[in-house]
């Protein structure tokens, strides 16, 4: 990355960080339960072995534990617009909420490593209806514009992440079961909280069409952030599935361990990712932080017999994954040609399936070369073909940037708050027209 500033990334002021505090009530409700449903996806890493070893199952049927909860939520994420449109955002988010609640209190209940998977399918259904309608309804309701909306979105995604583990690892020190009962129990206080706090807004002029998320991918922009999102969740999750085993640590030391990786997450997502898109831009940051993880895992892999490099690389590759996730977030938003919770829809089934396609692609290739580090080279290559992916849209990327003063947080909350009739969307270039030029 070149050193000078770049001319086109979005100058992101210390009002973009403040809108972390300030915040209307719903908001925090709201963020509360992305913290608690986020949880959900490292909730399970200090207990993989404790199960794999408990239940008698092998690292490849235990990875289904990620495989069943992602690709359910890959595929519900495409009618999660459908469903919010015609019943509104707080029933949905209510729904999802809902549903968490009773299959993460029944994987807890589970006899076996099928039932738990099955269950986790589930818990992913329920993950799907809230995940795609509550950063829409952050952006919706977040004082401080669209980029202070991203980064408490990302702030509440990178605690849930440091959390869950901690929670699991504590958790799971007295029974595996521990962490499913701990998240029903903080997810049936989340549903509270939005119940009372979270006001009905008010439904689009027209629903969503049912096929409208999938659609929304024949455009160039979105299906170009879409599928690197695919390639860098691949190896993300292939890091999150895997890196436990190798470690060789107890439940407890594994909590803490990824406990610090995901303080890395969140706090590289909210005060360093700015600060790096403001000087060197969105494109030139996420090529620099897709090679920084490829060498990481490539690092693991060619270390996988030594615990304390698995560890070290693990750690670190935290920082990494918090920058990269408010950067894609904003990126796809940005160039997105259609309403944002449509486009959160598209992004969200793209980026899953990656996810939970990667620590089953692992399972196998861990059980045919009879070790880890096969799973860790290809995951390796995924985030290499992420830089390629997100080059065939690099100059589109850097317009949207330059062009959305939405980025910059320059359109008021209620312009951002105003749903569209579906297919019109939010163009970056019509926004730079429209939208007024001073501050609040």
């Amino acid at each position: 990355m070149s050193s000078s500033p770049s001319t086109t990334a979005p100058q992101h002021s210390p009002t973009s960080l403040k809108a972390l505090r300030e915040q209307p009530r719903a908001v925090w409700a709201v963020a509360f339960a992305c913290v608690i449903s986020f949880m959900g996806i490292g909730l399970v890493d200090p207990i993989l072995p404790v199960i794999k070893d408990e239940l008698g199952a092998t690292p490849g049927q235990v990875s289904l534990l990620f495989t069943s909860y992602l690709v359910v939520t890959a595929v519900a994420m495409l009618f999660v617009g459908a469903v919010s449109s015609r019943i509104g955002a707080k029933k949905t988010l209510v729904a999802g909420l809902a549903v968490i609640v009773v299959f993460s209190a029944l994987a807890g209940a589970a006899g076996g490593v099928d039932a738990i998977v099955g269950f986790r399918a589930g818990w992913g259904l329920g993950n799907a209806l809230f995940i795609a309608t509550s950063l829409a309804v952050i952006v919706a309701s977040a004082t401080g514009g669209f980029a202070g909306a991203i980064i408490l979105y990302e702030a509440a995604l990178g605690l849930g992440i440091a959390v869950g583990p901690l929670v699991g690892g504590l958790l799971g020190g007295v029974s595996w079961r521990g962490p499913f009962f701990g998240v029903a129990v903080l997810m049936t206080l989340a549903l509270a909280l939005t119940l009372l706090l979270v006001p009905s807004a008010p439904k689009p002029a027209r629903p969503t069409p049912v096929l409208a998320s999938l659609k929304a991918l024949r455009h160039r922009s979105l299906l170009t952030m879409g599928l690197a999102a695919l390639a860098y969740n691949w190896g993300f999750f292939t890091l999150l599935g895997y890196a436990p085993y190798p470690m060789e640590l107890g439940v407890h030391e594994l909590g803490l361990v990824f406990f610090a990786w995901g303080l890395l997450v969140a706090a590289f997502s909210v005060w360093v990712a700015p600060r790096l898109q403001a000087r060197f831009g969105t494109a030139p940051t996420m090529y620099a932080v897709f090679a920084a993880l490829a060498v990481l895992l490539g690092v693991i892999a060619a270390g996988i017999h030594h615990p304390a490099v698995v560890i070290a690389a693990t750690i670190a590759s935290g920082a990494f994954i918090g920058v990269n996730n408010t950067l894609m977030t904003q990126a796809v938003m940005l160039v997105s040609p259609v309403e944002r919770p449509v486009a959160s829809s598209s992004y969200g089934f793209l980026r899953f399936v990656g996810g939970g396609l990667a620590p089953f692609v692992a399972g196998q290739l861990t059980a045919a070369s009879g070790g880890f580090a096969l799973a860790f080279w290809v995951g390796a290559g995924s985030l290499v073909v992420a830089i390629a992916v997100l080059a065939t849209g690099h100059r589109m990327l850097t317009r949207a940037e330059a062009s959305a003063p939405a980025a910059r947080g320059d359109v008021p909350e209620a312009a951002l708050a105003v749903p569209e009739p579906a297919g019109e969307g939010l163009d970056p270039d019509r926004l730079a027209q429209e939208a007024p030029t001073a501050h609040r």
